[in-house]
């Protein structure tokens, strides 16, 4: 596949230079357009059905009062979930795939989100605690696994093939610690957190909106920021010292943002599989730009999880499936297909 792109650069009045791919830049407003439009279709289906116009004119005020409580208050917060937690866990994986360079470093692959999964998992079981407190318990257990894929990563630096070695590992303890876990729990205990482990957008609400959102604010314009150094490491830790990059603070900053991003996700709406594996993928190929396509992946893990929220709700009748099933299986197919045209290309 071919990857050269005509990019331009333009020099804004403070003297900064940004380097734009007008194909990126395509693929990008083309993504953005698709994300909106799946998440007005999701907010205008369920029981009592809203046209596109209705709640386009509802969210602008003007809808009446039945169609304000629908929108505004039960489907917009788990749209907007929806959309932040596959930003995020797109996002992630791109950062962990450029760090790594490797593509299954992924989330999913390092033990990230087994590691939310079990703190979850410990309050739900352990605990009995409430929805809030599961959401804390999985952002520490996604932290705790971070932090301890990257310190039995160290060695002189973090290289992206241990790394992966060690998440591999890493990932094998947790799902045997979730499954330990579950064997312990009653059987009212174990139905929710099944339900959770699945990954689901049902039920969720402002409370999970905000902090998620307010988490992505902050680190989205960091990794932005260090999106110079990431490309620049991409060609080696010899070459990007040479060319000043700070490489292990800016690879511990990055991994940090990227542990944060997806133990956030998963605390919000539970481990929805492949979205950050196949993300940063599917961007690339889109954009056809070398380098970690940051944001490309961020928009492209946002329109995935919406457009799979809304096919769990249309696409199978009367049976509502959960977001993390659907995804499952678009991810589980798109990784087949990947690794027979890899293979019939002779690069496996």
């Amino acid at each position: 596949m071919k990857t050269h792109s005509r990019s331009r650069a333009v020099r804004t009045p403070g003297g900064l230079s940004v380097r734009l791919d007008p194909r990126a830049l395509t693929v990008v407003v083309l993504l953005l357009a698709a994300a909106c439009a799946a998440g007005i279709a999701l907010i205008g289906t369920g029981d009592a059905k809203i046209p596109a116009a209705d709640v386009l004119r509802t969210l602008a005020g003007n809808g009446t009062a039945y169609q304000d409580f629908i929108v505004n208050e039960l489907r917009l917060p788990r749209v907007l979930v929806g959309l932040l937690v596959g930003a995020s866990l797109g996002l992630g994986g791109a950062l962990f795939q450029s760090i790594s360079r490797n593509p299954l470093g992924s989330p999913d692959v390092l033990g990230l989100s087994q590691g939310s999964t079990a703190g979850a998992l410990t309050v739900i079981v352990l605990l009995s605690g409430s929805a809030s407190q599961v959401t804390v318990g999985a952002l520490a257990g996604g932290l705790a696994t971070g932090a301890a894929v990257y310190l039995l990563a160290w060695k002189q630096g973090v290289h992206g093939y241990r790394m992966v070695l060690v998440g591999i590992g890493v990932n094998a303890v947790m799902t045997a610690v979730n499954g330990y876990l579950l064997t312990k729990a009653d059987l009212v205990d174990a139905a929710r957190a099944v339900v959770w482990m699945t990954g689901s957008l049902n039920g969720r609400d402002w409370e999970q909106v905000w902090p998620l959102l307010a988490l992505c604010a902050v680190l989205v314009p960091l990794v932005l920021v260090n999106a110079r150094g990431l490309r620049m490491m991409e060609m080696g830790d010899d070459i990007s010292h040479a060319l000043g990059v700070r490489v292990q603070w800016v690879r511990l900053l990055l991994m940090v943002s990227a542990v944060l991003l997806t133990a956030a996700a998963t605390a919000a709406a539970g481990p929805v599989s492949f979205v950050a594996l196949t993300a940063p993928q599917l961007a690339r190929r889109l954009t056809r730009s070398p380098g970690p396509n940051l944001v490309p992946s961020l928009c492209m893990g946002a329109a995935l999880l919406v457009a799979a929220d809304w096919a769990s709700q249309r696409a199978f009748g009367a049976d509502q499936l959960p977001v993390g099933v659907v995804t499952g299986v678009l991810g589980g197919a798109y990784l087949l297909w990947l690794l027979v045209t890899e293979r019939r290309a002779g690069r496996i």
